[in-house]
């Protein structure tokens, strides 16, 4: 890919590409929930010679295929992706590992001359990867965290949460309270250090990224995404959503796992295990999932680098789309005649 690069920068990219040729080109096609991702990036990746980097927290695992709306290999159309049905529901998967495995993703796709497309909705990954995020753990308070998991198993996630808004309200904004483990890391690095792990994270984020980079965020109507939301819903009902949450109570998780955080399943559990109405599970994923797209827009919306694509200024026409993307793509010289 270095010398993919390097030819292209003879061939007449902007001189400010050329001064940066060092820099290895990246795509990130971002957005909430049922915003249409991975049907574009599919269109985007087979215009650019790309391949797919899932930022997705859930599609990674196996065995989780409809609650994750995961993509099938029929709708890839023979794109390569990444980070797809790569873990265990058991194995631990967290930012620091999402990074780790990105970069090696990322590595691959070079040498095989291909522009890696980052493409999520779970934005601290996409952050995390981007400018190259410091994970390095200090040294832990084992003690401190099993008293916190402790509390949160016996009065509830939302009392540990609370303990959050107490230190660290801009964490508590974001972080759900059902993210047991992040707010316990939040929790602990405050202890350990005296400072707000959102400060940290806020310095994190203005290194200069070692990519050249274009970073999309897909947008529609807040109306239309709530109505999809609605409807990918029943359609993971028809395809056997409870059928699947059965078959993995059946191997053994449960909702104490991270992979079972994931919306519908820990709804769904509760179902199963007689604790909610049918009705009342699937209600809740449908409210919860509606949540979930509006945190995912107010975080989307703090990225200084975004570039926001409103698919109402285009019709909801995919080919003038991904004509904006492309011409977005060669103007910041990621691109050169359609090709990375």
């Amino acid at each position: 890919m270095n010398e993919t690069l390097q030819a292209s920068g003879a061939l007449g990219l902007p001189e400010a590409f050329a001064k940066q040729k060092e820099k290895k080109p990246l795509v990130i096609l971002a957005g909430p929930t049922a915003a249409g991702k991975s049907q574009l990036s599919i269109r985007l990746a087979k215009e650019v010679n790309g391949a797919v980097i899932s930022a997705d927290s859930m599609q990674v695992y196996r065995h989780m295929d409809i609650g994750s709306a995961k993509i099938t290999k029929e709708e890839m159309q023979g794109i390569r992706h990444y980070l797809i049905d790569v873990l265990e529901p058991e194995e631990e998967f967290h930012v620091a590992r999402f990074q780790e495995m990105a970069k090696q993703a990322a590595q691959e796709i070079y040498r095989n001359g291909q522009l890696p497309i980052l493409v999520g909705g779970t934005g601290f990954y996409i952050q995390a990867f981007l400018y190259n995020i410091d994970f390095t753990e200090e040294k832990g308070d084992s003690a401190y965290r099993k008293e916190l998991a402790l509390l949160a198993k016996e009065k509830g996630s939302y009392v540990l949460h609370q303990k959050l808004w107490e230190v660290d309200e801009e964490s508590a904004k974001n972080i759900h309270p059902n993210n047991v483990k992040r707010v316990i890391r939040a929790l602990e690095f405050y202890k350990l250090t005296g400072q707000k792990i959102s400060e940290h994270n806020a310095r994190e984020r203005q290194k200069i990224s070692p990519y050249q980079f274009a970073y999309f965020v897909l947008y529609e109507e807040r109306g239309r995404i709530y109505e999809k939301i609605g409807r990918r819903v029943d359609q993971m009902l028809e395809a056997g959503l409870v059928q699947e949450v059965a078959a993995l109570k059946e191997r053994g998780y449960t909702k104490d796992m991270v992979s079972m955080q994931g919306l519908g399943y820990k709804e769904i559990l509760d179902y199963l295990d007689g604790e909610l109405s049918l009705d009342e599970a699937v209600s809740r994923i449908k409210r919860d999932t509606r949540h979930f797209a509006k945190r995912q827009m107010t975080w989307f919306r703090r990225e200084k680098d975004a570039l926001w694509v409103d698919k109402g200024q285009y019709g909801y026409d995919e080919e003038k789309i991904i004509r904006h993307i492309k011409q977005e793509l060669k103007k910041r010289g990621i691109i050169h005649d359609g090709r990375p």
